[in-house]
């Protein structure tokens, strides 16, 4: 195994940093991260990397660039050489995230992604799991608002019943309540995960079963039929609850990294653990609507764009009618977005919880460049507060209490009471 600790140039190198994520990212590192944090931004074009350096403030004149490209292996092979932790921004994942995976894997540096992509992070758990074992890679998928929130929530409600001794934990769901748009690149994320599964099939078992990526097939939990679709009345969650919700868009994804974490953890949540997402509709009159358009309008995007991801004239329709990725909203639009996640559970024992998780800023950007560059810092700076897991890992397996109080210190909530 790797020691990481004092051998590298550089302690975090920003991959993608001239998208607009990673400009995000790197402004924020520029602000946030301790003085002396040896920091290096990496891209395609040292040009556009020098004019993010100059943007991000005047901390940054010493930090260095480095040319490297995804479709370049040497390149990645180098970059993973010289840092501790690479934070990359660099998607689709499926398209462009593999090359970096490998290169970290193979030279033990920690690894942190805003993947939302399930085939992605199965397809690099089949190929380097072991490797990144072997050399104490901590490549952790996952690591903004896909799937941060979510991973940590429940993650915490599980410490709240062992520090009580109220049980296991049974039906548990999270309510998204956000104001925000999604990014250019989370819909060309989507868009690749829709051209993957045209161009084979059985990927789409990858984003129909809940337990795709589970760390142990043998022992997934045998709790029944658990779906991604809702359309209900929030009093069916909780009674106190009023209003109504409906189908959560990053639902799918969320509840697999949450379930792999479970699988990672020796299933400690619980046997008969069942976990959903849904988003809140509202209360008003106009809220059932609102719910079934969730519902209703991901599924039939999904099918829409299925059907036209398979073909040329599809996927150029496409290009034309959804935004590029690398593009976003202006600052006074990103600073005014915010999010909760409220997650109500239950336990063997008849008792019950509710965690929540809420931020500042558009979710998808600004809470996003947070959540990546605490977890960047996290992974390089608080090795010995760390599980000492190294593989394919989630947020919660691989930084959980480490991270929970880096980002309660950046200002978000993260509480959990017996309700």
């Amino acid at each position: 195994m790797a020691d990481i600790s004092n051998d590298r140039e550089f302690d975090i190198a920003l991959f993608g940093a001239t998208g607009f994520v990673g400009k995000l990212t790197a402004e924020y590192l520029a602000e946030h991260a301790p003085e002396g944090t040896r920091i290096a931004l990496a891209g395609r074009s040292l040009d556009k990397l020098s004019s993010v350096r100059a943007g991000a403030g005047a901390r940054t004149a010493n930090w260095e660039l480095i040319e490297a490209d995804s479709g370049d292996r040497a390149s990645l092979d180098a970059l993973a050489a010289r840092t501790r932790v690479v934070v990359t921004t660099v998607g689709p994942y499926l398209r462009h995230g593999m090359p970096l995976v490998a290169a970290c894997a193979a030279a033990g540096t920690h690894y942190a992604d805003l993947t939302g992509e399930p085939p992605f992070v199965r397809a690099a758990i089949d190929e380097y799991q072991d490797e990144a074992v072997r050399t104490g890679a901590k490549i952790v998928n996952s690591c903004g608002f896909d799937s941060i929130p979510s991973d940590l929530s429940v993650y915490h409600l599980y410490r709240r019943t062992v520090a009580d001794n109220s049980g296991e934990l049974t039906d548990t769901t999270l309510i998204a309540a956000l104001k925000g748009g999604f990014s250019g690149g989370t819909i060309a994320s989507g868009r690749a995960v829709m051209e993957a599964v045209a161009a084979d099939p059985t990927t789409g078992a990858i984003l129909a079963h809940p337990y795709s990526l589970s760390p142990d097939k043998a022992r997934d939990p045998d709790v029944g039929r658990q779906s991604d679709q809702a359309f209900m009345r929030a009093a069916e969650i909780h009674p106190s609850l009023d209003g109504w919700v409906g189908t959560f868009l990053m639902a799918s994804h969320n509840t697999k990294i949450v379930r792999r974490s479970n699988g990672l953890l020796g299933w400690v949540y619980g046997k008969n653990f069942r976990y959903r997402e849904v988003q809140s509709a509202g209360a008003a009159p106009i809220a059932p609507l609102v719910a079934a358009g969730l519902a209703g309008g991901i599924v039939a995007a999904a099918a829409v764009g299925a059907v036209l991801s398979r073909v040329e004239v599809g996927r150029k329709l496409l290009d034309r009618m959804l935004p590029e990725p690398g593009t976003g909203p202006s600052e006074q639009t990103r600073r005014g977005g915010w999010f909760t996640m409220k997650t109500y559970a239950h336990t063997t024992s008849g008792a019950k919880y509710l965690a929540t998780f809420a931020g500042q800023g558009d979710p998808g950007y600004q809470a996003t460049s947070v959540m990546l560059g605490e977890s960047g810092l996290c992974l390089a700076f608080d090795t010995d507060r760390l599980p000492e897991a190294a593989g394919l890992l989630t947020p919660a397996t691989a930084m959980g209490e480490a991270l929970t109080e880096r980002l309660r210190t950046a200002g978000m909530t993260i509480e959990v009471e017996r309700v």
